[in-house]
């Protein structure tokens, strides 16, 4: 993909089975390629704290449709979240970035 010079990169699930090392270091990774190269990623991550530190925007999706729509800040809320996945949520703020805390 970087050898190719693509544009857009679509990545289904790319920390999938990784360990906590492994999984943080793909998405720091994937944030490069968008920083230092210019790409466009789109990924698809359950891990909603991946998508909220190493993202501009987020898609959530419930019952198979778009449920919100937004920057990381719009879409990670309490509100949002928890009517998104039906749990609920604390927002807490890391490193100047959301974190959310289900139970």
């Amino acid at each position: 993909m970087i050898a190719q010079d693509t544009e857009y990169v679509l990545l289904d699930e790319p920390t999938n089975n990784l360990d906590i090392y492994h999984a943080a270091n793909m998405m720091k990774i994937v944030r490069r390629l968008c920083d230092e190269l210019g790409k466009m990623v789109i990924l698809v991550l359950h891990e909603v704290n991946y998508a909220a530190f190493y993202s501009d925007y987020i898609c959530a999706f419930k019952d198979g449709r778009i449920a919100k729509f937004g920057t990381v800040k719009e879409v990670m809320t309490k509100e949002n979240l928890s009517q998104v996945y039906g749990v609920d949520f604390e927002i807490m703020e890391i490193a100047g970035r959301p974190l959310s805390i289900y139970y």
